[in-house]
């Protein structure tokens, strides 16, 4: 009982830390990367032997890939509604000011922020294109497509947070049950019983 309580408590730390790196990647803050130095800082308290290059090169390759995903949806929504440059610039620097000015529309941690990102990337991205058109109902499609593309961009990037976390946290598991218990003694040898005609 003991022996698992205390693999539970060493793997505590790297859970609570992988949490909060989906966490940060759900309001577009760099979680992902967060996961990835955690990984890191396991492979050195460790020496290196339950990580190695191969798996932070790994890891490494699939946090681009979330970033990589992130920006073609935006890109790519943003495209099919005719956005200028300056809609999805203004769709851009409007989801970061919405996440930090206006979550207070939903009082709710996380929600209220990505609410207010939502409502923000809508605003920038309709108020960059009216700058350019001047015509509301394209400007409000390419909002609205920003807000979408906004949105699929998070949740393809937060798949790529919970692939992360389950393979650190399956490295860390796997190691602790590698390693035998703490206080454990080896197993002492006996010299042979001497023969008792001897």
């Amino acid at each position: 009982m003991l022996e698992i309580a205390s693999d539970s408590l060493a793997v505590l730390p790297w859970l609570l830390g992988c949490m909060v790196g989906v966490l940060l990647t759900t309001v577009r803050l760099p979680g992902n990367w967060l996961i990835v130095a955690e990984a890191l800082l396991y492979g050195w308290m460790t020496e290196w032997e339950d990580v190695g290059a191969w798996l932070i090169a790994i890891l490494v390759g699939i946090a681009v890939v979330g970033e990589v995903l992130e920006m073609l949806m935006s890109v790519f929504t943003a495209r099919r509604a005719g956005a200028s440059g300056r809609a999805a610039w203004g769709g851009l620097i409007g989801g970061f000011l919405g996440m930090l000015m206006l979550s207070f529309l939903v009082p709710i941690p996380v929600v209220g922020t990505m609410v207010g990102a939502l409502v923000g990337c809508f605003g920038g991205a309709m108020i960059g294109e009216l700058s350019v058109k001047r015509e509301l109902v394209q400007g409000t499609r390419v909002g609205v497509f920003s807000a979408v593309g906004f949105v699929l961009g998070t949740v393809a990037k937060l798949g790529v947070a919970f692939v992360l976390a389950a393979i650190v946290l399956t490295t860390v598991i796997a190691g602790r049950l590698d390693s035998p218990p703490v206080g454990e003694s080896q197993p002492v040898r006996t010299l042979p019983e001497a023969n008792a005609s001897g």
